[in-house]
C-alpha cells in the first residue's frame, strides 16, 4: 500500500488490464452474457453511495461515473464491459483524477471498492480469465 501512495504521489490514474502485475487490477471474468452484465453492474453503480452515474454508452460496452474524494477532487471512472463468448464477459476499469497532482493511491482504491462491490454482487458469476 505504501508502493502505491509513493505512485501516487506523481501519478494521477490507475488502470486494470490482463497484464496488471498487481492481482488487484487484473481484468474481472464474469460467467454471465454481456448484456446481463451490463443491467447488474448499471443498477449497482446507481445505488452506489459517492459515485453519479454519467454516461453508458452500450454499444462499446462503456459505463462512466464520477465519484468525489474526501479531498474534495473528482475522479472520472470508466467501466469497459466486453464480451468474450455468448456466455462469458469482462470488467477493466480506468479511474483519473482532475487536477495536476498525484492521487496519493485514491484511483486505486476506488477501483478495489468498485472490484468489491460487484464482486459482492456477482461473485457467484466470477471466473478466471483462462
Amino acid at each position: 500500500m505504501m508502493k502505491r501512495t509513493l505512485a501516487g504521489l506523481i501519478r494521477s490514474h490507475e488502470t486494470t488490464g490482463d497484464k496488471a502485475r498487481d492481482p488487484a487490477l487484473k481484468t474481472r471474468y464474469y460467467k454471465l452474457p454481456k448484456d446481463k452484465l451490463w443491467e447488474e453492474v448499471v443498477s449497482l453503480l446507481k445505488k452506489l453511495p459517492k459515485y453519479t452515474l454519467l454516461h453508458e454508452v452500450k454499444n462499446v460496452g462503456e459505463i462512466v461515473v464520477t465519484k468525489r474524494t474526501v479531498t474534495g477532487r473528482t475522479q472520472d471512472i470508466t467501466l469497459t464491459l466486453f464480451a468474450i463468448s455468448p456466455v462469458k464477459s469482462a470488467i477493466d476499469i480506468y479511474s483519473a483524477s482532475r487536477g495536476s497532482l498525484g492521487d496519493l493511491g485514491s484511483n486505486y482504491r476506488t477501483i478495489l471498492d468498485l472490484f468489491k462491490a460487484i464482486d459482492s454482487k456477482l461473485g457467484s458469476y466470477k471466473v478466471d480469465g483462462n
